[in-house]
């Protein structure tokens, strides 16, 4: 039964004639644990390398959490927001939430105190899930700190790693689950300037998103997962959250990435999916050049969120046997288009796939806004589909830039579809280069750059220059034993006769890159530390 209280964040004909296509469908993520516990109660959910979780624990601690949210007094729809890591604790958090008729705020675990004053402020929560300690202090020293801020928090939920919480209280939450199609959660984006926007949520999108990638890679029961994203996050949203639900996969979770600790979990468990973003998998590639591990049960991996490098994913498929799969989307949009096993290589790592029919995707000409879909132009991407979230929380003036007048969602970036339908990123609006007039991709220095036999991982910004406006500055992580230097870089990209305007103008070679709370390269916390160089 969903909650009376619930709302419903699209339209009733535009709900039934999503139903209707098959697209959205009736169960949320807790009728799918509660049937899984049923038929395997002892067969595991979510393993970590402490401690594993079943399916019918899954069930049973959700529903203590969602009492003991209840008797705190919290109504439906209030939101509960969770600062915990990435393990099984923040999705019996998700379901507890579902259960007793809230709203979820989830915070990534490496937000910081302005970030999560930001968050909970906006937000409106009125209770905060931790465990009992946060990087290495008691988080309840956190609690009095974002109260002595001004937060309003009135509950403080204190959790073990398997989600129950400390002295659990006992009410009855019959008739409070939300459902499918209604507001359930909050996330933030991954943006790396300024303070996130909230990101409202429906499950219906997401198990839209998990049929797509059923489809892509084929998905099965008897798949094990390793999901490397946090959970909060989109693309940790579906990996770890709603398809292990949906197919009663059993998932491997870390508390923090180590490219060394996820190989020999992934040899350990035999996992045959593994989700992470591209930054992530060529640590792993890199760290498996260092010690190799028998990978070969893995047959798929999804990858995304940043430009995937097409000489380190090949070398990934080769060294493992592994096809790369990616979607082309975002947080807020979903999915525009994808990748599958049907795809050749060519395909699979030099174009994000064929656009999704259902998903209505437009290109737009940036500097106007003009339509120029089936032009031959290269455009800004927009959609209309399932798989879209409603738009930001509370926020008019962010979904402004977010869609277009007539309803149109916006992607950051600038892309080309080919005759066949396939999609190819080449360019993002705000990760260009801009020299002398000249539009450099970001992405594509990267790619350059990371072929280099001395280069683990790079990174492209911007860099202030009085003449040209910006020149190109690449920061770089190196290979164990090597070294780099400009003239050298310089000579290989020569060598391999990339265009002199691609050619990086500045190395900094740094022992690890920032990366943001959902895996990513912080790019700007690079661009602030190129400027803070050129000024002192």
């Amino acid at each position: 039964m969903t909650s009376p209280y619930a709302t419903r964040p699209f339209d009733e004909a535009t709900v039934a004639a999503y139903r209707a296509a098959g697209w959205w469908g009736t169960e949320t993520v807790a009728d799918h644990v509660r049937r899984h516990a049923a038929e395997r109660p002892g067969d595991p959910a979510y393993v970590t390398p402490d401690e594993t979780l079943t399916w019918s624990a899954y069930d049973e601690n959700s529903t203590t959490l969602a009492r003991h949210l209840a008797a705190l007094g919290l109504a439906p729809g209030d939101r509960v927001a969770t600062l915990l890591p990435d393990g099984p604790a923040w999705h019996i958090a998700a379901v507890a939430a579902e259960k007793a008729g809230l709203v979820l705020v989830g915070v990534g675990a490496r937000a910081g105190r302005r970030e999560l004053h930001h968050l909970l402020h906006r937000t409106g929560s009125r209770a905060l899930v931790t465990p009992a300690d946060h990087r290495g202090g008691p988080s309840g020293a956190l609690l009095d700190e974002l109260r002595t801020d001004g937060v309003d928090l009135a509950h403080h939920v204190v959790v073990d790693r398997l989600g129950l919480p400390d002295r659990p209280r006992d009410s009855d939450i019959t008739g409070r689950a939300l459902g499918p199609d209604d507001f359930s959660m909050l996330n933030s984006t991954s943006g790396t300037t300024g303070l996130p926007k909230c990101v409202s949520h429906t499950q219906n999108r997401w198990f839209y998103f998990h049929e797509l990638a059923r489809r892509a890679g084929a998905l099965n029961p008897s798949d094990v997962f390793m999901g490397a994203v946090p959970s909060p996050f989109g693309f940790g949203l579906w990996t770890a959250h709603f398809s292990p639900a949906a197919l009663g996969v059993p998932t491997i979770l870390m508390e923090r990435f180590d490219a060394h600790a996820a190989l020999d979990l992934i040899e350990r468990h035999r996992v045959t999916v593994l989700h992470c973003v591209s930054t992530q998998f060529i640590m792993l590639l890199n760290a498996q050049a260092e010690r190799e591990r028998d990978l070969t049960s893995l047959r798929c991996m999804f990858t995304g969120g940043e430009a995937v490098p097409y000489d380190r994913a090949a070398r990934f498929e080769d060294a493992t046997g592994a096809k790369v799969l990616q979607f082309y989307g975002s947080n807020e949009t979903g999915a525009l288009s994808h990748t599958s096993l049907d795809d050749t290589r060519e395909h699979r790592l030099r174009t994000a796939g064929r656009v999704i029919p259902e998903m209505e995707v437009r290109l737009f000409d940036p500097s106007d806004g003009s339509d120029i879909t089936g032009s031959g132009r290269p455009g800004q991407p927009g959609c209309r589909g399932p798989a879209t979230c409603p738009g930001y929380y509370d926020d008019p003036e962010a979904d402004k830039a977010l869609f277009t007048p007539d309803g149109w969602m916006l992607m950051a970036d600038i892309v080309e579809i080919d005759d066949d339908g396939y999609l190819r990123v080449v360019g993002r609006l705000s990760d260009l280069i801009i020299r002398g007039g000249k539009n450099i991709s970001a992405a594509a220095v990267e790619e350059e750059v990371s072929t280099h036999p001395a280069v683990a991982l790079a990174a492209a910004v911007a860099m202030p220059d009085e003449v040209f406006g910006e020149r190109v500055c690449v920061y770089t992580e190196l290979r164990p034993g090597t070294s780099l230097t400009l003239d050298d870089l310089t000579a290989h990209l020569t060598e391999r006769g990339v265009s002199r305007e691609w050619h990086p103008e500045r190395l900094i070679v740094v022992d690890a890159l920032p990366r943001s709370s959902g895996g990513k390269v912080a790019k700007g916390a690079l661009r602030e530390d190129i400027r803070h160089r050129l000024t002192t």
